[in-house]
């Protein structure tokens, strides 16, 4: 199960995002009011797309003994009359067929983050009591 830890920061919209051992920042950029200090949560969502599609396609590239070597995703949110689409762009670098490119986009559209992204994925939001802090 996959899990995070995210908690308020002291800029304005900054947030500090704790994954395993990993720390990370938040934020909006400046003209949005934010600081830039990291990512905004969007673009944190397309990296984690784009990360496991290209996970996805080494790992059955390998397994399959398919000269893949190097896979570049880039994705970007397209929004039109508030109707989000995500578009990703795929380049296989690597002596491969036609056949075996196209069956590598397949996969790469079976990651786990893309069924995520693009099924009805229920969200439950569950408000806990806060900490109150001893005087």
């Amino acid at each position: 199960m996959a899990s995070v830890q995210v908690s308020s920061n002291a800029s304005r919209f900054g947030q500090d995002v704790a994954i395993r051992q990993f720390q990370l920042v938040a934020d909006e950029p400046t003209h949005l009011g934010g600081s830039d200090q990291g990512p905004t949560p969007t673009e944190l969502v397309l990296a984690g797309l784009g990360s496991c599609k290209a996970i996805t396609i080494k790992m059955y590239a390998e397994r399959k003994g398919w000269p893949v070597e190097h896979v570049y995703v880039a994705a970007e949110l397209q929004t039109v009359e508030k109707q989000s689409t995500i578009a990703v762009y795929l380049t296989l670098v690597g002596d491969l067929t036609a056949e075996q490119r196209d069956r590598l986009r397949e996969i790469g559209d079976r990651c786990p983050v893309h069924r995520l992204l693009s099924a009805s994925t229920p969200i439950q939001t569950v408000l806990t009591p806060a900490a109150i802090p001893s005087p």
